[in-house]
């Protein structure tokens, strides 16, 4: 298992490597003079150009990329412009308030979207299969910032039960974060709930069809543990695998969740990053991200092995 695992973070270095050239290029495409951002409308050419150079900007872009990789390799990820404070700092402020908000939409996806699948398997061609499955296609169809706004309407302007934006920090006030991040942790988990409950479903068919289920049956072993011994626990595995994109994809639709609910996590702090051209803290959160979204993948294959003994991992 552990020389699994350490493959698997080698494996890994490339990827994080590309990541960081990639956003490093990207970056420098944008329009725009970091230093004149961040000077302001008011500052002389003169002192933007001494700003520059006090930021390195003025160096050949080989230059700041050698640069750029020598901090890493130093394990600093820069100091970003805008903010004045390193980069892993301010990274790990906002990190746990995005990653908090994907946890509690994955709870959401995981309740709604395993079992309306598991439902809709068991009641194939019926009235309730086709009522779960128009639930999934609504789900897959509105796009999140869409119903979030629908959301803020009715649940905090028309019916005043939820606040409309801002944020509470759980260890203020538990009840407070439950409160703050319900709609956007809702808008952000139904997509993802109407695409696990279509894998769902069609992982259960197939083995409910297989011969173990119906020997388990003709035994006259309770439904209940006909389906969650035996049918549950072998289709998993593409369920684990569907799991591990949607935790990607919450973390990249926060974005747009965390700017429409004023939530200060990753996105928005990404958000303002790239509007003022501030080079360290995009490179430097995204590659922090990814580290993140790797760590999943790999959680991913190790529970492979867990769920599933005849998986070998070369």
């Amino acid at each position: 298992m552990f020389g699994v695992l350490a493959r698997r973070l080698a494996s890994a270095v490339p990827v994080l490597v590309i990541v960081s050239l990639i956003t490093f290029g990207l970056m420098r495409l944008i329009p725009g003079d970091p230093a004149a951002a961040i000077a302001g409308i008011a500052a002389t050419p003169a002192q933007i150009e001494q700003l520059r150079q006090d930021l390195g900007l003025d160096e050949p872009l080989l230059g700041q990329l050698l640069h750029y990789y020598q901090g890493l390799l130093r394990g600093d990820l820069g100091r970003s412009l805008l903010l004045g404070k390193g980069v892993f700092a301010a990274t790990m402020e906002r990190l746990p308030v995005t990653i908090g908000l994907s946890l509690y939409a994955l709870v959401f996806t995981l309740l709604f979207g395993i079992t309306a699948g598991i439902i809709a398997a068991l009641r194939q061609n019926t009235f309730i299969d086709q009522a779960a499955m128009m639930f999934a296609m609504i789900g897959i169809s509105v796009p999140n910032f869409f119903l979030g706004l629908l959301m803020i309407i009715l649940f905090a302007v028309h019916l005043g039960w939820l606040p409309s934006g801002g944020y509470v920090p759980f260890g203020e006030d538990p009840l407070g974060w439950l409160e703050s991040t319900t709609m956007p942790a809702f808008s952000l988990a139904l997509l993802q709930a109407g695409l696990l409950a279509r894998i769902t479903r069609s992982s259960m068919l197939e083995v409910l069809r297989q011969d173990y289920i119906r020997t388990a049956r003709a035994k006259g072993l309770p439904q209940r543990r006909v389906i969650l011994k035996h049918a549950l626990a072998n289709a998993l595995i593409p369920i684990v695998t569907v799991v591990g994109i949607i935790v990607s994809l919450l973390l990249s639709g926060a974005v747009v969740t965390e700017a429409l609910f004023s939530i200060p996590g990753m996105g928005q702090l990404l958000t303002q990053a790239v509007l003022n051209r501030d080079y360290p803290m995009v490179q430097g959160g995204l590659l922090l991200v990814t580290v993140f979204l790797v760590l999943v993948n790999i959680t991913v294959d190790t529970l492979y092995a867990v769920l599933d003994p005849r998986v070998r991992h070369e």
